[in-house]
């Protein structure tokens, strides 16, 4: 704890890390920044929403020991911006209303339990589990009676706040966006980018070859009109001297023919 002056309490620090990290394997660290950066990218015109991953949430102030770092959380009614870690008490008591567990294989019954208790009485709101080792995706909502219950089927399933779907595709996890993308990993979006970049490159391309075959087409239009011009000028010409020289005839007092 921070020393403070004589005579008051030590000011409470709370850590913005346990040493832990983030992940466990890659499988678990590329669904963890899947989903954070999907939603984040989903919400990017929202100035009122709050995407994180793996920072430390303290909902009570004073308290730092009752804490969770959820893997992915979505916080509606909070400004973006970077924190240390997420104080509840300084955010307006807003708890976050969306989190995220994708499963390792170290993780144990008794810190599900325990995480999903966590949720369930600090007002949580939608709860999701993935365990991409068995390819299993569960799904809790607050319901009217403020329990979180357990969606029967998740397939297929829309978020009722965030407005995703849910689908299982071979086990794998896929998050659909309201407009119908799919959630992507950096890789697969680098990937998809230059793909683009290529195609308006081949499209840029072919522009060109257009213009320059109308090009083309409008010089050999100019070319043509001047051949016909110069044969014309040359058919007034070898008129212009044949009168002249049927002038000259009739002069001589001979009549052409």
């Amino acid at each position: 704890m921070a020393l403070t002056q004589a005579g008051t309490k030590p000011a409470v620090e709370y850590p913005s890390t346990d040493g832990e990290p983030m992940a466990q394997n890659t499988k678990q660290y590329r669904y963890i920044t899947t989903l954070q950066g999907g939603l984040a990218a989903m919400f990017r015109d929202r100035p009122d929403v709050f995407v994180a991953g793996d920072l430390f949430w303290y909902p009570i102030e004073g308290d730092n020991k009752t804490r969770v770092a959820p893997d992915v959380m979505v916080v509606f009614g909070r400004p973006k911006g970077d924190r240390d870690s997420y104080r509840q008490w300084e955010e307006g008591g807003i708890a976050p209303q969306v989190v995220f567990e994708i499963l390792s294989p170290s993780n144990t019954l008794t810190e599900l339990l325990d995480k999903s208790l966590f949720y369930a009485n600090h007002g949580v709101q939608e709860y999701y589990i993935y365990d991409p080792d068995a390819g299993e995706l569960y799904g809790f909502v607050r319901d009217e009676s403020g329990h979180l219950r357990r969606v029967a089927e998740m397939r297929g399933w829309v978020s009722p706040l965030l407005g995703v779907r849910f689908e299982l595709e071979g086990g794998e996890l896929v998050v659909v966006r309201p407009d119908g993308e799919r959630f992507v990993g950096y890789e697969e979006l680098v990937a998809a980018l230059e793909q683009e970049r290529l195609l308006r490159e081949q499209e840029r391309l072919l522009r060109e070859q257009e213009r320059a075959r109308a090009e083309q087409e409008r010089l050999l239009r100019e070319q043509e009109h001047q051949r016909a011009e110069q044969e014309r000028l040359l058919r007034e010409q070898e008129q212009q001297r044949a009168e002249r020289l049927a002038q000259k005839l009739r002069e001589l007092g001979v009549e052409p023919e």
